[in-house]
Parts: C-alpha cells; sequence; structure tokens
C-alpha cells in the first residue's frame, strides 16, 4: 500500500465503518485533470447504489476539508465485486482457496505474473499453487491482485 494510499485509509476508515460499511481499499491514479480516486466498500450482505452514494456524499465532505489531494480528481466509490482487489496480506488470508491472478513488482522465479490458487499466508508471504508448483511469495512484491473464482 503506497503512503498516500495509507493516509487515506487512516482518514477514510473510521466515516466508512459509522456508516456501517468495510473500508476494502482505495487506488488513486494520478493522471493530471483526469486522476481518478477509487474507495471500494462492502458489507456483509452485498453493497448497493445507494450505499455507493451514501458513502461517496460522505467521502467527499471529507476530502473537503482535509483536502488530502492536491488537484483535480474524480472519487467513484464502488462495491469490491466477485472479481475483488486484493489490497492487504489479511484479505488473502480471506480467500484461502480461491483462485487469484497476481502481478509483481518485479520478477520473481523468472516470471512477474501468476495465476493460481492461495493455499496460505505465512508471515509476509503468499503460498500460492500454479499446476504442480508451490510458490511463496512476498507480499512487497505483489502490486496488484484480483480474486478469479472459488475452488
Amino acid at each position: 500500500m503506497t503512503t498516500r494510499n495509507s493516509e487515506l485509509n487512516a482518514l477514510l476508515e473510521p466515516a466508512i465503518n459509522a456508516l456501517g460499511f468495510r473500508l476494502w481499499g482505495i487506488e488513486y491514479n494520478p493522471q493530471g485533470k483526469y486522476s481518478m480516486l477509487r474507495v471500494y466498500i462492502d458489507k456483509e450482505e452485498g453493497v448497493g447504489i445507494e450505499d455507493c452514494a451514501q458513502a461517496s456524499r460522505q467521502i467527499s465532505s471529507i476530502l473537503d476539508v482535509e483536502d488530502p489531494i492536491s488537484g483535480e480528481y474524480t472519487l467513484e466509490v464502488s462495491s469490491p465485486g466477485l472479481d475483488r482487489v486484493l489490497f492487504s496480506l489479511s484479505q488473502f488470508d480471506e480467500y484461502l482457496g480461491w483462485h487469484v491472478n497476481v502481478r509483481l513488482t518485479e520478477n520473481f522465479e523468472s516470471k512477474r505474473k501468476f495465476v493460481g490458487q492461495i493455499k496460505k499466508v505465512i508471515n509476509d508471504e503468499v503460498v500460492m499453487i500454479i499446476g504442480e508448483e508451490e510458490y511463496t511469495i512476498p507480499y512487497e512484491l505483489i502490486d496488484k491482485a484480483n480474486l478469479i473464482s472459488q475452488v
């Protein structure tokens, strides 16, 4: 998680929790006037459009007051969906047995992309089964991970 996302997490999580949602994750893509701040919220019974609208109003108010991002950006609040991005090591632990698509920041075992099943999480590493092989990938190398399906 980037420093900016950590700061945004700390700023927004209490308000999102107070609304009855879980802050699933934050993506900030700086692209000049086309910058995008995407906030994913979740709750046990699922997230609907009204939930996103309610959270969006609350988040907008906080961002207007605190102004943590300079310049223009678009705020989008959404559900993580079925192919959800995994933002933390604890989220990998929640989805043991699921198949995941993982992109790394650098080569590991001569590859940057892995598609396989999450076997377990040990310390700061994700153990995946890919074909007949087992890989233990340091979490710090994971750039992005999306769920694919449950086994």
